[in-house]
């Protein structure tokens, strides 16, 4: 059992109890899943970026990711239905609790000038989004192997109903919410 989801099932749930008063503990939000998704426009003109991204994914994440296809064409980007234009993962059970663990005290303050990730990225259901400039904050990544710098998106989905539980739930967790 990985040293987040020890932490999450001890300090978590009790806080989470008073705070929100809630009658059970299954009520207590929890996390569900994580989603990694990396967009790459590049792909139309460049096969080979697909390759590299999902080989990136596969490192940072320990689980092959899935090529994303176009499900409609649209002109003004040149991209046609059924083009690969990126590739996402889906973590679950203990690889989430590893993968949230890595980012919250590894990855994020290892950026420059790290202040705080957005209080603002909740979508109203209890979901948070986490966008990322570059994938070599990871320490997993060797910066000599890359070929180029990618961003990708980082969805932390939640059994929570309001914004406001799942805020208390990822705080609780460590995760470093600008003030």
């Amino acid at each position: 059992m990985s040293r987040l989801k020890e932490f999450y099932r001890a300090d978590v749930v009790d806080a989470m109890m008073k705070k929100f008063s809630y009658k059970n503990k299954l009520a207590v939000p929890k996390l569900e899943k994580i989603v990694i998704n990396m967009g790459l426009g590049e792909a139309k003109e460049n096969p080979k970026v697909i390759e590299n991204a999902v080989s990136d994914l596969t490192i940072i994440s320990g689980q092959k990711p899935v090529v994303t296809k176009a499900k409609k064409s649209v002109a003004a980007f040149k991209v046609r239905t059924g083009m690969t234009i990126g590739c996402k993962v889906t973590l679950r059970g203990e690889k989430m609790y590893n993968f949230a663990d890595r980012l919250i005290n590894i990855s994020l303050p290892r950026v420059r000038d790290f202040r705080g990730v957005s209080p603002d990225s909740f979508d109203g259901r209890g979901n948070y989004t986490l966008g990322i400039k570059e994938q070599i904050m990871f320490p997993e990544i060797q910066y000599d192997k890359i070929d180029k710098i990618r961003g990708m998106d980082i969805v932390i989905v939640t059994t929570a109903a309001t914004d406001e539980e799942a805020r208390e739930l990822l705080t609780l967790m460590g995760m470093p919410f600008r003030k």
